[in-house]
């Protein structure tokens, strides 16, 4: 979920949660690869989101086509 949009404003929505792609690389520098409100994906600073549990059928419904 992002918890900070200030940088990105046009690409990111506070509050909302994001599907991070797994980036080996990109993690390790600190970074995140997700896909944002252009439908592409791009590498964000990870400080700008957290981690959340989601219940099994609303993660099938966040990851569904």
């Amino acid at each position: 979920m992002c918890i900070s949009s200030a940088d990105y404003p046009a690409s990111l929505e506070r509050r909302k949660i994001y599907v991070a792609l797994r980036d080996v690389a990109a993690e390790k520098q600190g970074m995140l690869r997700i896909a944002d409100e252009s439908g592409d994906d791009y590498l964000y600073p990870a400080a700008l989101f957290r981690t959340i549990a989601l219940p099994r059928s609303i993660k099938k419904a966040v990851l569904a086509p």
